[in-house]
């Protein structure tokens, strides 16, 4: 058996997509892997390998720990520049946490990325490009999932909804790197498209631009519905009352609430990023501005048969990006790493 030590405290802090893709590994990996996997959470004993899925201070000093540490992972979610329209902060101290995220990368023996195309940022931080593994993302088709027509309808009866209302979909803390002012102009401009932002201030008062949204989140236009943050077992009937998903976000990692919309058969619509490129490549509706993202909208609304190819290429994504298939990836990763060691040198239970 191998022991397996998983260090966060994404959990903690509701409304974040790092919690989400951490309990999906830690389900997964318990219900398909216990025969070959000891999962502990935060816990300090003797391991074989520790998984770092958060970057807390104690946690950092834990890596230095070496003979009962194991193999010391890191699951890189962020990276410095990521927090820029996240939180605010002042000038020296950004200087400091920038330089804290990457130490705490270079304190790991290997590195997992949930996209490809962070490795070259991540070497120019000086990290051993050799050291590094990319493993995308995934979620369970147990908890998203599409659901019957009768279903749907009942959920948006629920929220006062008609049965032919276009409703645009989007999810994510509320904060400026998502785009959530984009979010809001197209609300404002097209009163005749439903919108509904499911999300919150997960980093409450010191989210970047926290007054001015507060202020829209309490009085925003009449066909925009602001959720706040709602509990993950839920999040699956907004996905599916949805007409469209949309995420204008300016800077992303790769976003669970991208993977949550494949699994329900929902179009997706986001601002084109290179880093979707080596992802998600011709999964979704590319939009370069809010102008398009405007006109595709109105023609989908007046439209909406040309949404049936995109409700397609999302089943695709779906399979892709299953359970099952990065279920194998993770287990031939854990047991790669452990192929040249003998587990049995590190002191006992």
């Amino acid at each position: 058996m191998i022991r397996i030590n998983m260090f966060s405290s994404a959990e903690k802090v509701k409304g974040q997509g790092v919690a989400s893709a951490y309990r999906e590994l830690i389900n997964m990996l318990e219900k398909r892997f216990s025969d070959t996997f000891i999962i502990r959470i935060n816990n300090y004993q003797a391991s074989d390998i520790s998984h770092y899925h958060t970057i807390d201070p104690l946690f950092y000093l834990s890596t230095f720990l070496r003979k009962t540490r194991g193999v010391r992972v890191g699951y890189v979610h962020f990276l410095p520049e990521t927090l820029k329209g996240s939180i605010k902060l002042f000038r020296p101290i950004q200087a400091i946490v920038n330089w804290y995220v990457t130490s705490f990368y270079k304190r790991m023996d290997q590195l997992v990325v949930v996209n490809p195309s962070f490795i070259d940022d991540l070497v120019r931080f000086g990290l051993d490009r050799e050291k590094i593994t990319y493993i995308p993302n995934f979620v369970s088709s147990q908890t998203f999932y599409p659901q019957e027509a009768k279903t749907k309808q009942s959920f948006r009866q629920e929220l006062g909804y008609q049965a032919n209302d276009f409703i645009v979909l989007g999810i994510g803390q509320i904060q400026e790197r998502k785009g959530v002012d984009d979010f809001i102009q197209l609300a404002i401009d097209n009163p005749h498209i439903q919108f509904i932002w499911v999300g919150g201030f997960s980093f409450g008062m010191i989210t970047d631009g926290y007054d001015k949204y507060k202020k829209i989140v309490n009085e925003p236009p009449a066909n925009l519905k602001f959720t706040g943050i709602v509990d993950r077992d839920q999040i699956n009937d907004y996905y599916n009352l949805a007409d469209l998903f949309l995420l204008p976000s300016f800077n992303e990692l790769f976003p669970m609430s991208i993977l949550e919309s494949f699994n329900c058969h929902l179009p997706v619509m986001l601002r084109k990023l290179d880093l979707y490129d080596a992802v998600i490549a011709d999964k979704y509706i590319e939009t370069r501005d809010v102008n398009e993202m405007h006109d595709k909208l109105n023609d989908y609304y007046q439209h909406r048969e040309k949404l049936l190819p995109y409700i397609e290429k999302s089943k695709q994504a779906a399979q892709f990006y299953s359970e099952d298939h990065v279920a194998q990836m993770w287990y031939e990763y854990y047991t790669g790493l452990l192929e040249n060691q003998e587990i049995n040198e590190l002191p006992p239970l």
